[in-house]
């Protein structure tokens, strides 16, 4: 005799679990189902043997066939490289200052540097390339080293204030907190902001003249030379708010900007200085 439960109601034997009074019909998987999940398996098995899979400690398995995206992409760089290898001569020969708008090596440059600025300067500067809170915006004209194409480059090839490349641009401003009073930075923090129209009777009109002049100029215009910025417009890297003005002074600012010729070869440079310069900003 059977001891195997069949369900009343449609005739098919139980699992023989029971759950509350509740019992699990035996309903296997059709067969097609399963032979077609057993080949799945047998196919992800072979997919990871033949291909990279399986991590390891410092990195992962090769795969019989010796596939590799990276390779692949490498060999799609080369081909575009090829393709375009008389427009790189022309670009990295050329006189950058020299081309219009209309030249099609211009054009190839502006395309190219786009590519350049949004894969490694974008994160920045932003998409637009409108800069943020101590991140230079590139679509004004108010460049603290010089904005023609040249002046650019030179700073897109070597940086700003780092510590990677001799010949990075270099300024500091000194910490003023540790040297004035307190009240002497709000008396500074008040005066700047009427450089425009100072009131030369005013304390911070002193104070300026004697901690500030030197990099700034009498008048607050700035000095390229020393990569001081013009304290007379309305632009400002930091905030022009009060706050942020005596935390300026008080504290000094350090902007680092990477060398970017360590990094990226000498047509995509010249291709996304142009590019820059062709956002509106610059000179």
């Amino acid at each position: 005799m059977s001891d195997k439960h069949v369900d009343q109601t449609t005739g098919t034997e139980t699992t023989g679990h029971e759950w509350d009074g509740i019992r699990e019909l035996n309903t296997p998987l059709p067969r097609w189902w399963l032979w077609t999940f057993y080949i799945t398996i047998v196919w992800g098995v072979g997919y990871t043997i033949a291909y990279p899979a399986w991590p390891m400690i410092s990195g992962a398995t090769t795969g019989l066939l010796g596939y590799s995206t990276r390779a692949e992409v490498a060999k799609e760089i080369e081909a575009h490289e090829a393709k375009n290898a008389d427009l790189v001569a022309q670009l990295v020969a050329a006189d950058l200052e020299a081309l219009t708008p209309t030249d099609t090596l211009h054009k190839y440059a502006v395309s190219r540097g786009g590519s350049v600025f949004s894969a490694q300067c974008s994160q920045c500067h932003g998409a637009g390339a409108q800069g943020a809170n101590g991140i230079p915006n590139l679509l004004d004209d108010d460049w603290l080293w010089g904005g023609n194409i040249a002046q650019i480059a030179y700073s897109v090839r070597h940086g700003i204030r780092n510590e990677t490349d001799s010949d990075a641009r270099y300024s500091q401003m000194p910490a003023f907190g540790e040297f004035l009073s307190e009240a002497e930075i709000e008396a500074l923090a008040d005066f700047i902001p009427t450089l425009a129209a100072p009131d030369p009777d005013s304390p911070g009109a002193v104070l300026f003249a004697d901690n500030c002049a030197s990099c700034h100029g009498d008048t607050g215009l700035g000095d390229r030379e020393q990569g001081a910025p013009n304290l007379a417009d309305a632009i400002w890297l930091y905030g022009s708010d009060r706050d942020s003005l005596i935390e300026s002074i008080a504290k000094a600012r350090f902007g680092v900007m990477p060398a970017w010729g360590e990094r990226l070869n000498d047509a995509d440079v010249r291709a996304v200085s142009v590019y820059v310069h062709s956002l509106g900003g610059g000179e």
